[in-house]
């Protein structure tokens, strides 16, 4: 099938524009937010080729085709209710608000908001990441190399997404949080920038970029709030010119007072916590993290770890997190293998060989909601194969430059290539053999 055709598809099998309510995707799933699911929506969905899994959540029913087909999916579904869909009334209308309002819970527009913020930076984060480590691995071989004009626009180029981050950052986070996107890029750029270092206030220096993205993130809510306040007072002619002024000065005052101080609090708290408990727990600290990270993922918490390793990134030069959670892909991958050459299900191995070349370069959800947790006991195979990946990652410490790339790519990117590899390695073989031991029910051949 083609994109458009499986898109079509999707879009029958869930009720078409009289049921869908809205359409967006991430970087594997295709997310639709419907008025009624019946009791077999999940299986007819899953039988529609190129579906590699369903995750249903209270508000959103989730479908893994996989990175790049989610994209151009829920961009065809999109076109398709553009076509078909009527403005809302009368009950319809009263039906979505109540639906929005009952998933509209504080922990999870929180966690929304932030992967609204970090999500459209995955791929600048991904390419400068792989141009750093595929520097860095030239540069060990032929340490001259640093000489080379190619080589320092290279190191330029991976620097880059780094470099502007907070930019980037207070641009997103202005938006999410409904205010002007380049006030919240404009007080990123006031706390970032180095003329901060030569003003002297109660006897002590400014520090640019104080607080990071954490900082960065307050201030642009901060912001947003205080210019929605200022529309509803400022009258409508003076608007455009006084609201942002005052918007700026107010908050960007708060900000070096109040609010990066409190952010520069948080941040380094939270890398004095990640730092401390993975040096001091060690291998355990591996361990739990990534044997507790499958899990997260179906629930789609994960997102909410994407600023803590941007904070470690700015702070340390790596996160140590991104090597340990990594292993719960790898774990899954052992598992999966493991079934493969178990089962006599035909249609199951056909499955798990399509998502195995996925799964091994770091995209899990195909083989979690294809394979593993259907069948349960390999489920939790692959979270024990897991956990013994991330036990090798922080017994020595792994970091890496970069995010939003997991499985074998994420290896150009770490600080400590073999013990990467190694702990891969791990737990491949963990996930195979906890699986082989735990062992599951074959399912019977479709008719």
């Amino acid at each position: 099938m083609t994109v458009e055709e499986t898109a079509k598809k999707i879009f029958e099998t869930a009720g078409g524009e009289k049921n869908i309510l809205n359409v967006t995707n991430c970087m594997t799933r295709v997310r639709l937010r419907l008025a009624e699911r019946n009791e077999n929506l999940e299986s007819e969905i899953k039988k529609i080729e190129g579906v590699l899994g369903v995750n249903v959540s209270d508000d959103e029913f989730q479908i893994i085709v996989g990175p790049g087909n989610s994209t151009k999916i829920a961009g065809a579904i999109n076109e398709i209710l553009s076509r078909k869909k009527k403005p809302e009334i009368g009950d319809g209308k009263k039906l979505h608000e109540e639906i929005r309002a009952r998933n509209a819970t504080p922990a999870k527009l929180f966690l929304k908001k932030i992967a609204g913020i970090f999500l459209p930076l995955i791929p600048g984060f991904i390419a400068c990441g792989l141009i750093t480590g595929l520097v860095s691995i030239a540069l060990k071989i032929s340490p001259e190399l640093s000489a080379s004009p190619i080589i320092q626009l290279l190191a330029v180029a991976g620097n880059a997404v780094f470099w502007g981050m907070n930019l980037f950052v207070g641009y997103n986070a202005g938006k999410v949080f409904n205010g002007t996107p380049i006030i919240g890029g404009v007080l990123a750029a006031i706390m970032t920038h180095p003329g901060l270092a030569n003003i002297n206030l109660f006897d002590a220096n400014l520090i640019p970029g104080r607080g990071g993205i954490i900082s960065v993130i307050i201030v642009a809510a901060f912001a947003a709030y205080v210019e929605k306040y200022l529309h509803k007072i400022i009258p409508t002619m003076f608007d455009l010119f006084l609201t942002p002024l005052i918007t700026v000065l107010i908050s960007g005052a708060a900000a070096i007072f109040i609010l990066q101080p409190v952010g520069g609090f948080i941040s380094d708290a939270i890398g004095a916590a990640a730092t401390g408990a993975i040096s001091s727990g060690g291998a355990a600290v591996g361990f739990i993290l990534a044997g507790l990270w499958l899990p997260l993922v179906m629930f789609g918490i994960h997102q909410a770890f994407t600023p803590i390793h941007v904070d470690l990134i700015a702070n340390y030069g790596v996160t140590i997190l991104l090597p340990i959670l990594a292993m719960a892909g790898a774990g899954q991958v052992g598992a999966s293998v493991a079934v493969y050459f178990t089962t006599k299900n035909k249609f199951l191995k056909k499955t798990i060989a399509s998502a195995l070349p996925v799964g091994i370069m770091g995209v899990g959800e195909p083989l979690i909601y294809g394979v593993t947790f259907p069948l349960g006991r390999p489920f939790i195979g692959a979270c024990i194969g897991g956990a013994f990946g991330g036990a090798v990652q922080a017994t020595f410490m792994v970091g890496a430059k970069t995010l939003g790339i997991s499985g074998l790519p994420l290896a150009a990117t770490t600080n400590n290539i073999p013990v990467y590899l190694l702990g891969v390695s791990v737990a491949y073989v963990a996930g195979f053999v906890a699986t082989k031991i735990l062992g599951f029910d074959d399912p019977p051949e479709e008719n």
